[in-house]
């Protein structure tokens, strides 16, 4: 039966049935009646009117199931990790599916772990606990691996933060570094699409007055997410747009104040140190501030991101890591690194190239998919 409704077609009645005797019985008029018959033959004569489905299956009360959603949280998260997934999932399959629990289990996971970036102190202090368990009895391969997926959950847990804005504080700095090609321009862009949806008004500072193009990205970033910008000349003060960014802000009533930085190599020392120069201009026009200090880490840049978080921490005190580009790396493991060895909170990380691809870390997502 075709799905369109069609009005103009007539149903032909039955010869036999005089329609105004049986109106006259009734005492209704033939109009009525008419209308009666045609909806008995048009029922009778199919079983059913035809359904319609509307964005997904019918369900068994007839109506149409929601329709699918996009991937969830966890998938997409997956889909980031995929690499460090396939790199220690395998492994640990290989590894917890032995019979028997041994020294070479050990060795083998050491690997294992130090190939993940997980680093070799965070490496030692989780292997010594999994071989304390063995000595007290859990010598079944998977009660170890349960272990294992304990520690990391645990070591991770106790650095855990997300970034939120405190109750009365306005306007929320955020101070963001981070080396050239980490990300941390986009990366800012990426908060003030999230804020602004949330209803926040953004104020970006262009701090990096040394890269030529630097202000410009950030104001294609600011109208696209529908946030202000304050920039100076290139080769102008940092501090001193800083300065009039947060003048600005409090004036007419901002949320939140994002602070663009230059992109410095850790061991530029000049330029490091012009981000103490920098949080002091912050802590003048707002008391306790900056009140985030997120630093910018390149997923695929293993054993040295590290050494970029120790450098960067010592020139500003930092509260919490970004993680870009961690769908193109198998080196998850230095998560757990930064939080074990440098007490940093990986709050976000960076799992696609999309405007909403900047995602809260997730603990538990992170320790089912790669422990």
């Amino acid at each position: 039966m075709d799905d369109q409704v069609s009005t103009g077609t007539e149903q032909p009645v039955d010869e036999g049935v005089d329609l105004v005797t049986v109106s006259t019985w009734v005492g209704l008029p033939v109009s009525v009646l008419l209308i009666g018959v045609v909806i008995w033959l048009t029922v009778g004569r199919s079983n059913a009117l035809p359904q319609i489905q509307v964005s997904g299956e019918l369900a068994d009360d007839g109506m149409p199931e929601p329709a699918p959603e996009g991937p969830s949280v966890l998938g997409r998260f997956a889909e980031a990790l995929s690499r460090s997934r396939e790199a220690l999932q395998g492994q640990f399959d290989a590894l917890f599916g032995a019979a028997k629990v041994d020294e070479e289990l050990f060795d083998d996971l050491e690997a294992t772990l130090l190939s993940a970036d997980v680093g070799a102190p965070t490496t030692m202090r989780i292997l010594d606990v999994l071989r304390d368990r063995y000595a007290a009895g859990v010598t079944e391969p998977e009660e170890l691996r349960e272990v294992l997926r304990g520690e990391v959950d645990s070591r991770l847990r106790k650095v855990h933060k997300s970034l939120t804005r405190p109750e009365g504080v306005s306007p929320w700095v955020i101070l963001v570094v981070g080396v050239n090609g980490s990300g941390k321009t986009t990366t800012i862009g990426k908060l003030a699409a999230r804020f602004t949806s949330m209803g926040l008004r953004v104020m970006l500072a262009a701090g990096d007055t040394y890269r030529a193009a630097a202000a410009d990205q950030l104001a294609v970033w600011a109208e696209r997410a529908n946030s202000d910008i304050v920039r100076g000349d290139e080769g102008s003060d940092p501090g001193a747009v800083v300065y009039q960014a947060l003048e600005s802000a409090q004036a007419k009533g901002h949320d939140v104040v994002l602070v663009d930085t230059a992109g410095r190599l850790q061991t530029a020392r000049p330029l490091m140190e012009q981000l103490t120069k920098i949080r002091r201009v912050i802590g003048k026009r707002v008391p306790e501030g900056p009140h985030e200090t997120l630093l910018v880490l390149d997923g695929t840049m293993g054993q040295n991101a590290m050494s970029q978080a120790r450098l960067f921490n010592e020139a500003t005190p930092l509260s919490a890591v970004a993680i870009t580009k961690l769908d193109g790396t198998a080196k998850g493991g230095m998560i757990l690194a930064l939080g074990e060895e440098y007490e940093l909170p990986v709050a976000l990380v960076g799992i696609g190239e999309g405007v909403d691809d900047l995602r809260d870390f997730d603990v538990e997502s992170f320790v089912q998919l790669l422990a």
